[in-house]
């Protein structure tokens, strides 16, 4: 019986296409015109910038601004991949890493609004709509409250900056190993990187700039869109099998699963959307989809890492670096929270209590996702740019 209600309510994914091989050959080219949207952006504001790119950055100087910006970026864009990866590609192009931190921080934020707008399919049926709109803010409330903890922690000791900085100074080989003649992805990216210079090389250096930035960000958008799209018609009905298999046989599966799963999809907005119908129709209680949400958070960093290989030069242990610590927060969350028994229940707690106000009013249902992924950081924006 259970089985039919999840058919039901659960759209049967697309089959995977009869020449998958031609898939996976068209994704790998996507991976390649990612990573040169990347460096075309870093590239971009060198240009356009020349020696004052820090001074660009001035209005985002204000880790609350930084933190905004990621929020309400991703929820409109509803993609933290594009948003990290491009964030990665301001970060090679001079935004400093205290600014690109909060930022980075501000987009786990926002990726959460897709599960949330997913689990309104459910609205209508009472009980149904309560359990998946618990299962959907979960993963917001783990979020707000990683940020809650992490966000002055890092402005007062910056863990993440440390760990980081000194991972990225050991893995990038320029950095610690006499090989900087002989740079393989420096060689691989090239032909992508000379042709997207040409385009642009008719106009004034600031304008050519302004146009490869403008294209890097158009690109990422279009690439991880259609990654998205190809992967999950290759890869959602095996997800939904490894789902069934281990996100309920305990937290450590459960995170296993999540991370595996987006990495596979490259979309932690998707995986986090498969889960909440089989929530709202009572297959996974909140306690099991608690940890796969936190593994969804550590599969999505994949996109920025990969897309931090595309950049050479002086930029690219910070480069590395902002991938690594969207990579870290996540991981420190999990520590932090989920880890520690005080702290476990707090989201669960967050997630029942917006499901039992959403279950009596659908305005609450309103004022949550108006306040917390626009109104209230809007407002705080606005209000802090004016002091």
């Amino acid at each position: 019986m259970t089985a039919d209600v999840v058919s039901a309510a659960t759209p049967t994914p697309p089959s995977a296409p009869k020449h998958a091989w031609l898939s996976w050959l068209f994704v790998l080219f996507l991976i390649y015109v990612l990573l040169a949207a990347v460096g075309a952006i870093g590239d971009g504001f060198k240009m356009a910038s020349g020696d004052n790119a820090k001074a660009l950055f001035d209005f985002a100087s204000n880790p609350i601004i930084a933190l905004i910006i990621g929020i309400v970026t991703t929820a409109l864009i509803q993609s933290s991949s594009t948003v990290t990866s491009v964030i990665v590609g301001l970060v090679a192009g001079g935004l400093p890493i205290h600014i690109a931190i909060p930022m980075i921080m501000g987009a786990n934020i926002g990726t959460s609004l897709t599960s949330t707008l997913v689990s309104l399919g459910h609205i209508r049926h009472g009980e149904e709509f309560r359990r998946a709109f618990s299962a959907a803010t979960i993963h917001d409330s783990f979020n707000l409250l990683a940020v809650a903890l992490l966000l002055p922690i890092e402005l007062l000791f910056k863990p993440l900056a440390k760990t980081s900085e000194w991972l990225a100074q050991h893995l990038v080989s320029d950095a610690n190993m006499s090989m900087s003649d002989v740079n393989f992805m420096k060689v691989i990216m090239a032909p992508a990187m000379d042709s997207l210079k040409w385009l642009v090389s008719a106009f004034p250096k600031l304008w050519a700039g302004v146009i490869l930035i403008v294209v890097g960000v158009a690109l990422i958008l279009l690439v991880v869109s259609l990654i998205s799209k190809i992967l999950r018609r290759l890869m959602v009905g095996r997800a939904k099998k490894i789902m069934h298999t281990a996100v309920g046989h305990g937290p450590v599966s459960g995170m296993a699963s999540g991370t595996v799963l987006t990495m596979l999809v490259q979309s932690s907005s998707t995986t986090t959307s498969l889960i909440v119908p089989l929530a709202g129709t009572g297959v996974f209680s909140l306690k099991q989809i608690y940890p796969f949400t936190l593994g969804c958070n550590i599969g999505t960093t994949i996109t920025a890492l990969l897309a931090a290989t595309a950049i050479t030069g002086d930029n690219a242990v910070f480069a590395l670096q902002i991938a690594l610590v969207h990579l870290f927060f996540n991981i420190f969350g999990i520590l932090l929270i989920y880890v520690l028994p005080i702290l476990r229940p707090v989201p669960i707690y967050m997630a029942e209590t917006l499901a039992m106000l959403a279950q009596r009013s659908k305005m609450y249902v309103v004022a949550y996702i108006g306040g917390v992924f626009f109104v209230v950081p809007l407002a705080v924006l606005g209000i802090t740019q004016s002091l």
